[in-house]
């Protein structure tokens, strides 16, 4: 192998150091191949450069390695975080890699810490149950994190309905003169209006967060004990009303099977791999209490394991493995692994892990460091844990099975797609769509989207979106222009200065448009539109030089109706009518439906931007898209934020009073 690559590559090898570290690989271009990590890098990196791995896809990989960079750490552990913080930023191409998904919900009781009712029942002085997402505030405390946004929902309802906690904003709060509904369905004690005592109310904002961390038992002792002692006094009712609450939250217990056993907090990982595709199933514990299941689905889990397994291979030869089991790992463990590093990166790790699959021991330490506390991983649980673990491989049998059903399904509609056009790509799975669209009302803030399909699957991180300017309101046409002039015009000019540079050797050549590094053209481009729309596009494929065949319209049928839509061609070709039950049409239409949801999208934020006022807040420094988010939602818009005063501004969450001092200033 090591002929295809420069002298400066191969020497910065040689020099390589004898100690642990991170590599990685980058193409040509400058794209991110491999992100991996070594005990020994001078050994494992130089191991790729002297094997012969001929026509293999590990070859292919190697074969693309244009330049290098290495990190020498401390530890093995260091280099595990290092090597997968990297792989979360860099997204290689080889490794596995777990999709960023949003951040966890949690369930937050504000104003806690140190309040015991003594100050009253003002707004700051009585906690309320809120959903959060986002950054943590010492001022608060934070249970979770949660799987999903239902079951913070489904626990703020359970601890309503026996704890009786408000849960309205402090500005409603503040206002009230008479209790609200939820006082009246016994879902609220009415602080706001006195109906309960400020220490009452502290008592069970205690025994609330009790239950969160899981002591149902002596929260039930708590709520006995207050009941006997309201019966001794011959205060009936009262007692009645805690008697009524210990029922309540004996049904929920017994409702929600919450088991009374020492975990408390656990995550429960489950994996399953099959037909070049994993799925690892996390459910979690918390507080006592399953509260239910998140799948997870990697990408890249061939190439990666295929590199992996040949990382052991060279350990093995070495006589320098950790561990026994650590010399040939399974997929499952692999991607089992990737996902512990990788999740737990940034989520809190719980004290316990029940997991499906062995893993290295210095992956535990490592999460455990990074986690700041003790975490205990369970490789063959018994008792409850066994039975949480089967539930959790179960539901990762079950998501495995769907996604493989929905993939075949998309496989065929992409392939009858394909047969009906009458193409021939190289690889089905790169075979690639661009769809194009124009929203605006009235001709006021007229967008263009592009939405993205490829691999089976629309790629939501490479939509655009496309300002439109400096056209007559209204006018499609020249809208559709100027987006393809846009989103092809480099593309084309890379293109003929590739096809005008001499062969390799001679010197010389033109360079490629900056931008242009990685770009391709699709192998389709949809617009929606008829015979119009396409004799545009049409226009602009020729003055740019590019093939026609890419052009196909979506030309609605007779009365607009779905079904009936029938694809018309730039390059001359007979319109097609490929049948209400094509598959092919389904793949159009799933792809013309995206491309217009996209573009209504983007055409609404920017006109209630225009006509609201929103750019006001978003030139202050300091207010960002969530801040934002946060004080048009509090005073119902931008007119309301004006009428606010500093004091109501800085009750909003994130909004410190220099930051509301400069709100009201830009604004008046």
């Amino acid at each position: 192998m090591s002929e295809v690559h420069s002298e400066q590559l191969l020497a910065e090898v040689a020099a390589l150091p004898s100690l642990p570290g991170v590599y990685r690989y980058f193409d040509a271009a400058g794209g991110v191949l491999y992100v991996g990590k070594a005990r020994n890098l001078k050994r494992r990196v130089a191991s790729y450069f002297q094997k012969n791995h001929g026509g293999t896809r590990i070859g292919h990989m190697i074969g693309k390695i244009a330049r290098m960079e290495t990190t020498v750490v401390r530890s093995e552990a260091e280099a595990l975080l290092l090597e997968n913080n990297l792989i979360k930023t860099l997204k290689p191409r080889y490794n596995i890699l777990f999709r960023d998904d949003k951040s966890y919900p949690y369930l937050k009781i504000t104003g806690v810490r140190d309040r015991d009712g003594s100050d009253g029942l003002t707004p700051a002085s009585i906690p309320r149950l809120a959903y959060y997402r986002g950054a943590t505030d010492r001022r608060h405390r934070y249970y979770g994190p949660y799987p999903s946004a239902w079951a913070v929902k489904e626990s703020i309802q359970l601890l309503q309905k026996v704890f009786k906690l408000r849960t309205c904003e402090d500005t409603v709060y503040g206002n009230r003169t008479r209790p609200c509904l939820l006082y009246q369905i016994k879902r609220c004690s009415g602080p706001c209006v006195g109906h309960v005592a400020p220490a009452d109310y502290a008592h069970d904002v205690a025994n609330a967060e009790a239950f969160l961390r899981g002591e149902t038992q002596q929260v039930l002792a708590e709520l006995e004990a207050r009941m006997m002692q309201h019966a001794e006094r011959l205060e009936f009712e009262q007692a009645a009303e805690l008697r009524n609450r210990m029922s309540a939250l004996s049904r929920v217990l017994h409702q929600q099977s919450v088991e009374i056993v020492d975990d408390k907090d656990v995550d429960i990982l489950a994996v399953k791999v099959q037909g070049g595709k994993a799925c690892v199933n996390l459910a979690m514990v918390r507080g006592g209490r399953h509260l239910g299941d998140r799948a997870y689905f990697p990408a890249h889990v061939e190439d990666a394991s295929l590199l992996q397994q040949d990382a052991a291979d060279d350990d093995a030869q070495a006589g320098d493995a950790a561990q026994e089991g650590a010399l040939v790992p399974s997929v499952e463990r692999q991607v089992l692994e990737a996902f512990i590093a990788q999740h737990y990166i940034e989520a809190p790790a719980p004290a316990t892990l029940v997991l499906g699959e062995v893993v290295a021991r210095e992956l535990i330490e490592a999460i455990a460091q990074q986690s700041a506390q003790r975490v205990t991983a369970v490789f063959q649980p018994r008792s409850q844990r066994r039975l949480w673990l089967e539930m959790a491989q179960k539901n990762a049998d079950i998501q495995m099975a769907r996604l493989l059903a929905e993939e075949g399904s998309q496989q065929a509609r992409t392939r009858a797609l394909v047969d009906a056009l009458e193409l021939a790509p190289d690889d089905l799975a790169q075979f690639r769509i661009e769809c194009f669209d124009i929203s605006h009302t009235a001709g006021e803030a007229t967008q263009a989207s592009c939405v993205v399909f490829e691999d089976h699957a629309m790629q939501n991180r490479e939509y655009r979106r496309y300002n439109i300017e400096g056209i007559t309101p209204g006018d499609d046409y020249a809208a559709m222009r100027q987006v393809l002039m846009r989103r092809y015009g480099k593309i084309a000019e890379a293109m003929a200065a590739e096809a005008q540079a001499p062969a390799p050797g001679d010197g010389g050549g033109a360079d490629a448009p900056a931008g242009t590094v990685g770009a391709r053209m699709p192998d389709l481009v949809l617009v929606d539109g008829g015979k119009g729309q396409v004799s545009m596009a049409r226009e602009v494929f020729v003055q740019l030089g590019l093939p026609l065949s890419l052009i196909v319209g979506v030309e609605k049928g007779e009365g607009r109706k779905v079904g009936l839509e029938e694809l018309v061609f730039a390059d001359g070709r007979e319109k097609v009518y490929l049948g209400r039950d094509s598959a092919a049409l389904m793949l159009v239409a799933q792809i013309r439906d995206e491309a217009h949801r996209f573009a209504i999208t983007g055409m609404r934020a920017k006109r209630a931007k225009v006509r609201v006022g929103g750019s006001q807040l978003e030139d202050i420094p300091g207010v960002g898209p969530k801040r934002r988010a946060r004080l048009l939602q509090r005073f119902g818009g931008i007119r309301g934020v004006a009428a606010a005063s500093i004091e109501d501004l800085a009750s909003v969450d994130g909004i410190a009073r220099d930051l509301a001092e400069e709100i009201y200033r830009a604004l008046h």
